[in-house]
C-alpha cells in the first residue's frame, strides 16, 4: 500500500481535526525549501496512485466527489493545483477580479479579451473636466476618488459630469485612445 498523501496522524493524536493539508500546513508565509521538496514529491506521487485513492483525496479537499466524466488526468492536475495553492496561496484579489470580469463578459458574448484594458493596482487616472483636474487611484478591488471607494469607473464619471458616461471612455481607456 502506498503512503498517504498527507500525514495527519500527529494532528489526530493531539486532538485537533485533520486539515488534509500537505506541504506548509496552510501557513501563509513563504514555504521553505524542504516544504517545497515535499510538495514536489507529493505532486509527483499523484500519478502513481490508484484512481479510487485520487477520488478519496478529492473528497477530502472538496467535500464532494469529482464531477462525473472527469478524466484521471484532470483529477491529478486539479489535485496538484489544490496542493500548490495550499502551499503558496491562491491567486491575488486583482487576478480573481479580472477572471470574474472576463467570465462575465464571455457569458454575455462580449469577449473583450484585450490585455490593454487591465489597469494595474496603484495606477493613477487623471482627467481634466471643465477646468478641474480629477484624479482616480486604481486599487485591487476598485477605484478611489476623493477619498471614497468605487467599484466602477462609470460611477465616478457620472459623479464628475452629472450625466451618464462610460467610465473607461471618460478616462481615455477606450479602444480609439489605445490605438493611437
Amino acid at each position: 500500500m502506498k503512503t498517504p498523501l498527507y500525514d495527519a496522524s500527529a494532528r489526530q493524536h493531539s486532538g485537533e481535526p485533520s486539515s488534509g493539508l500537505a506541504a506548509n500546513d496552510g501557513r501563509k508565509d513563504r514555504p521553505r525549501n524542504q516544504d517545497l521538496a515535499k510538495l514536489d514529491r507529493e505532486i509527483a506521487g499523484l500519478a502513481g496512485r490508484p484512481t479510487q485513492e485520487l477520488r478519496r483525496v478529492w473528497r477530502t479537499f472538496y467535500h464532494t466527489g469529482p464531477p462525473l466524466g472527469l478524466s484521471r488526468d484532470l483529477i491529478i492536475r486539479n489535485l496538484a493545483d489544490k496542493l500548490q495553492m495550499r502551499a503558496h496561496g491562491g491567486p491575488s484579489r486583482a487576478l480573481q477580479r479580472r477572471v470574474r470580469i472576463l467570465a462575465d463578459e464571455f457569458e454575455k458574448g462580449v469577449c473583450s479579451f484585450d490585455p490593454g484594458e487591465m489597469l494595474k493596482t496603484g495606477a493613477t487616472l487623471v482627467r481634466q473636466w471643465r477646468g478641474h483636474t480629477h484624479t482616480v487611484l486604481v486599487h485591487e478591488e476598485g477605484f478611489e476618488y476623493e477619498g471614497q471607494r468605487y467599484r466602477s469607473l462609470t460611477v465616478i464619471a457620472e459623479r464628475i459630469t452629472g450625466a451618464h458616461w462610460s467610465g473607461p471612455r471618460f478616462f481615455g481607456l477606450g479602444k480609439r485612445a489605445r490605438a493611437s
